[in-house]
């Protein structure tokens, strides 16, 4: 039996989507040690294997097939637009993609005036204004601080993910329109999906019943 693979996204989702494997009794000792400098962590038993990646890579080692399966954010899953199945909602890091700025951007949006849009996220924004707003929009990418652009003049409006919304309201910005919803996903290889397909449905079902 071949090892399955996979690649869970760093950093707080990782930790959570662990604690939901060991429901269904998939586990990895390895993964949990502090101060380990290993890259990829084994449970031989299981014929399993892990590893952490940035979550922004973690649709690419699934396309490419280097993981048979990732747990990443669907705000990436949209970015990076790899071609994967996406099998399950993990219903974790619940939040939302939004249309955020000052107060008096909403005539803008309403108007579909011409606006300068910044975002982390460029391929959504892209699709949303074009795609669904029909509106023509200039989308300026940034990697940080988003909610700085619309303070200091860069752009009328931000796109960007909002949990609760207080970093907004501390800089006197507010959501205008809402994208769509977001949470963590279990995404799968076409091929292993094939390949594999009794032991990830085994995976599925099982992750189904305790989510």
């Amino acid at each position: 039996m071949r090892y399955l693979t996979f690649a869970l996204a760093k950093g707080r989702l990782a930790k959570k989507s662990l604690e939901i494997f060991e429901k269904i009794g998939i586990t990895c000792e390895e993964i949990k040690e502090e101060n380990s400098r290993k890259l990829i962590f084994t449970n031989e038993e299981l014929k399993l294997r892990f590893f952490l990646a940035k979550a922004t890579d973690v649709p690419t080692y699934v396309e490419y097939g280097a993981a048979d399966i990732g747990i990443v954010g669907k705000d990436t899953i949209l970015e990076e637009g790899r071609k994967l199945f996406e099998v399950v909602n993990l219903k974790i890091g619940n939040c939302r993609m939004c249309v955020a700025g000052p107060e008096e951007a909403r005539e803008l949006l309403k108007h579909h005036e011409r606006i300068r849009v910044a975002t982390k996220y460029p391929n959504i924004a892209k699709d949303y204004f074009y795609n669904k707003k029909h509106q023509t929009v200039e989308i300026i990418k940034l990697n940080g601080s988003i909610e700085l652009a619309p303070i200091v003049g860069l752009s009328e409006v931000i796109v960007d993910i909002v949990e609760t919304g207080s970093t907004l309201r501390e800089n006197g910005l507010t959501i205008l329109e809402e994208i769509c919803p977001l949470s963590a996903r279990m995404v799968v290889n076409q091929v292993s999906m094939k390949m594999e397909n009794e032991r990830i449905q085994n995976i599925i079902t099982k992750l189904k019943e305790v989510i």
